[in-house]
């Protein structure tokens, strides 16, 4: 889901929590013969599938056969939809067996994106430099720049603490492009308010996808995530999807990013495009964990890796900032990227306007389409 720049999530809980906390709809409650997932909320269910796409190289139809409608899904007519209950089973006795229930073991250990795990050693590999990837727990590096040090250069070089500060809304509009079938251009439209509290609207030729936080809950509206179409009207977030949709939305106000997390890290410096980038971790138990990247010459930030714990994995998504402008005195990313296990999609801004009464209804839970509303 979308993306620009962090702040406070308890802040923005204290300040726009209006909207009681409901018990999330679960799988179970919602799609017919969930038998090993079910207690599961429908949107990480969703995005759990999107982990077993990407672990096996997969696309829906491998499992679900051809016929992509939710009726269809409901069915076992494919055999490797019981392979993967199997193996579901099969992942957690040997995480709770060998390794105290700590997630160690996922689908992606042992197929890295293969529909069958490889069983002999690959020569050209073993004599070959490894692949360089990322690890999700940084290290903390003797003699580095203090995280005050780092964020304080970010904040500096964004226009400082007092103009950031008086940012208190925007509203933009822009193209984005997505991968795949989705590679056309779309119009978007952003509606930002601090702390914590964002829209954002694709215009669709299918219609509108919107994707809202409103302080505390959010939703999404849309055919946003895996599946033919999304799986009800208007889909409640939960867990790290929530988490990091706030993350996203508080970006965009970040003169209180250390507030963020209850722990932070400063890893070792390490290239992005021939630059060099300061390494900065955060975690919390309720926020997750996202690494930051910054600049070392400019001190702006170029990237964010989020990550979600899951039943079944850890979940990343990573974002590029570039094309930072100055607008009334702050300099703003006009470029951003997102990708993530389900798709990559590109921002672009075309004008952005500072500090304007937004209207509430902006930030309320979003309607469904009438072509939404036909879904089972």
């Amino acid at each position: 889901m979308t993306a620009v720049v962090l702040l406070s999530v308890a802040a923005a809980q204290c300040a726009h929590a209006q909207t009681p906390q409901q018990k999330p709809l679960t799988a179970g409650e919602f799609f017919k013969n969930v038998k090993i997932l079910s207690n599961l909320p429908v949107n990480e269910f969703m995005t759990t599938m999107g982990f077993f796409s990407a672990s096996l190289g997969y696309s829906c139809e491998n499992c679900h056969g051809a016929d992509t409608g939710w009726d269809n899904y409901a069915t076992d007519n494919q055999e490797k939809k019981q392979t993967a209950r199997r193996m579901i089973l099969m992942m957690t006795a040997i995480n709770k067996t060998y390794f105290g229930g700590k997630q160690v073991l996922t689908c992606y250990t042992c197929h890295r994106g293969g529909d069958q795990p490889t069983i002999t050693p690959n020569l050209a590999a073993l004599y070959s430099p490894p692949p360089e990837e990322p690890k999700d727990i940084v290290p903390q590096a003797k003699g580095a720049p203090s995280v005050d040090e780092i964020l304080g250069k970010y904040v500096a070089t964004l226009g400082g603490p007092d103009r950031l500060a008086n940012l208190t809304s925007f509203v933009a509009t822009g193209t984005v492009i997505g991968y795949g079938v989705d590679a056309e251009k779309q119009q978007f439209e952003i509606y930002a308010e601090g702390p914590g509290r964002r829209t954002t609207i694709i215009h669709s030729p299918a219609g509108d996808n919107v994707t809202t936080l409103d302080g505390s809950s959010g939703w999404v509206a849309g055919a946003q995530i895996a599946g033919p179409e999304i799986p009800v009207p208007v889909l409640a977030l939960s867990g790290g999807d929530l988490e990091g949709l706030k993350l996203e939305a508080n970006l965009s106000f970040p003169n209180s990013l250390k507030q963020a997390f209850t722990q932070w890290r400063v890893g070792f410096q390490t290239d992005i495009n021939d630059r060099q980038v300061q390494v900065v971790q955060g975690s919390s138990p309720s926020a997750g964990l996202a690494t930051f990247y910054f600049d070392a010459e400019s001190g702006l930030l170029v990237r964010v890796m989020r990550y979600t714990d899951s039943y079944v994995g850890r979940f990343p998504t990573q974002i590029d900032f570039s094309d930072y402008r100055e607008v009334s005195g702050v300099k703003v990313p006009f470029k951003w990227t997102v990708v993530w296990l389900d798709g990559k999609q590109t921002f672009e801004l075309a004008d952005i306007k500072t500090n304007v009464p937004i209207d509430e209804a902006k930030f309320a839970k979003p309607s469904a389409s009438p072509r939404q509303a036909k879904n089972p």
